[in-house]
């Protein structure tokens, strides 16, 4: 029988038991934390479109993300060769796509979307990578209450 492969570790949600298995390799890092490449994607609450991407080698940093499709329809991310080749993507059935989320101290109507800087996930392989839209002109703060 395979012996199941978890770990404890302590996140600003508190103690979270993670699953080895669920990790998710950035082999590039995200922009300004090249060092940092394993993560795993935490569920905040059920009920929340909200989710921890959660480093494993420094567990102080969490990076809050959500699916963008939750807010907007139109969102289009384009991937080059190279990059479908690093993630190993071979369908669209294996990407998810997540943009950080950014909410303003005591100010959650204030609450931005990083829509230039996707997040990347094959969610079979298990890679990652942030992928800039610059020539899509999406912003870096894009207001979810408009």
């Amino acid at each position: 029988m395979a012996r199941e492969r978890k770990k404890e570790i302590m996140t600003r949600l508190g103690k979270r038991v993670i699953d080895l298995d669920s990790v998710i390799y950035f082999p590039r890092g995200l922009i300004g934390l090249e060092d940092k490449r394993e993560y795993v994607l935490l569920r905040i609450e059920d009920d929340s479109p909200f989710i921890l991407l959660q480093n494993l080698e420094d567990t102080s940093l969490g990076l809050l993300v959500v699916d963008p499709y939750s807010f907007l329809t139109d969102y289009n991310v384009k991937l080059e060769t190279a990059e479908k080749k690093i993630l190993q993507i071979e369908n669209a059935r294996q990407v998810a796509v997540m943009v950080t989320v950014t909410i303003p101290h005591d100010r959650p109507e204030e609450t931005t979307l990083n829509l230039s800087g996707p997040i990347i996930i094959n969610s079979e392989a298990k890679r990652g990578m942030q992928v800039p839209q610059l020539e899509a002109g999406y912003p870096t703060q894009y207001r979810l209450n408009g």
